[in-house]
């Protein structure tokens, strides 16, 4: 059958030079016959189809509702049958050339409300207050590394990899190596800094178990090969210690805390190019990522509490 044909010999062709898996062959199949059901309507094949069948259908397709991550994947198809069919000689010029992928929306950064930190931080708290001598030097450390996640926006891993030679202005501000050996500055809060005090005194007092540690060259050390604190570890820790706050634990983690940091400026009056500075963004345009998750939220809370959202018409 002519509308098949091409499909199957595509099909053929991946399953056999690219091993391709039979769930990846239905989805091809499946958009594809998608797609010759359109050009037949319009009175094409897909051998004799032109871009303007093509630009149809994705038009079609966007009017029907599809997402714009369904209809990149349907063009993507389109794209590989018409590499092949010109590959085999079965056609002269690719209908699908040049024509623009849809826009997929970028997704929003998971982030926590002011309330959550606040849950976060009290349970780090309450731990350092029931632990044992043994367990006090992790649970300080845990702490510090939270308020000073929360107060600065930091990537994980240029946090757990700080040298101990970061503190030696005021402790106040701290210079930090960034994503390309940029430089840039962070301030602790008083929570931060106070945090980041009692988890040093620790190293004061060998029954701390901080002591031999505190005296190399990292800020947060570790026995493991890499010398420091490993992201791993501290995200394993939050997820922990978001249970005991009452959180779910997927919600939580180094990253969503500088979202959190960054969102929560912003919603407070920073400006963006500020946070930016602070975020160690390289370009604008991922800062500005913050202020859709600001829009969202207050979209959710007009559609949720105004007293005529929930009106039809």
């Amino acid at each position: 059958m002519e509308r098949s044909g091409p499909i199957d010999a595509l099909l053929e062709m991946l399953a056999a030079e690219r091993g391709a898996s039979a769930n990846t062959l239905e989805a091809y199949r499946r958009d594809l016959d998608d797609f010759a059901g359109f050009c037949e309507r319009s009175g094409r094949t897909l051998v004799t189809a032109t871009p303007a069948e093509v630009s149809r259908y994705l038009h079609a397709q966007s009017e029907a509702g599809l997402a714009p991550a369904s209809r990149a994947r349907r063009l993507s198809a389109i794209r590989q049958l018409y590499k092949f069919l010109l590959a085999e000689v079965v056609i002269a010029e690719d209908p699908s050339h040049g024509i623009a992928s849809p826009r997929r929306g970028r997704a929003l950064p998971k982030t926590l409300s002011v309330a959550e930190v606040d849950r976060l931080l009290d349970a780090a708290r309450r731990r350092i207050e029931g632990a044992t001598a043994r367990e006090r030097a992790s649970a300080l450390r845990l702490h510090c590394l939270l308020e000073m996640l929360y107060a600065t926006g930091m990537r994980i891993s240029e946090l757990v990899t700080l040298p101990r030679s970061v503190l030696a202005g005021d402790g106040r501000v701290l210079t930090i190596k960034g994503k390309g050996g940029r430089e840039r500055l962070v301030a602790l809060n008083r929570a931060a800094q106070s945090a980041l005090e009692r988890y040093l005194a620790m190293g004061e007092h060998p029954e701390g178990g901080l002591a031999p540690m505190l005296r190399t060259k990292f800020l947060f050390p570790s026995r493991g090969a890499d010398g420091h604190l490993t992201r791993q570890r501290v995200g394993q820790d939050l997820k922990e210690l978001a249970l005991e706050a009452g959180l779910d634990p997927e919600r939580v983690s180094p990253h969503v805390l500088r979202h959190a940091f960054a969102s929560h400026l912003l919603d407070r009056g920073a400006d963006l190019r500020s946070v930016q500075q602070l975020l160690g963004h390289a370009d604008i345009s991922t800062t500005q990522i913050y202020t859709h998750v600001l829009e969202e939220r207050l979209r959710k809370l007009v559609l949720e509490h105004h007293p005529l959202a929930k009106r039809g018409g």
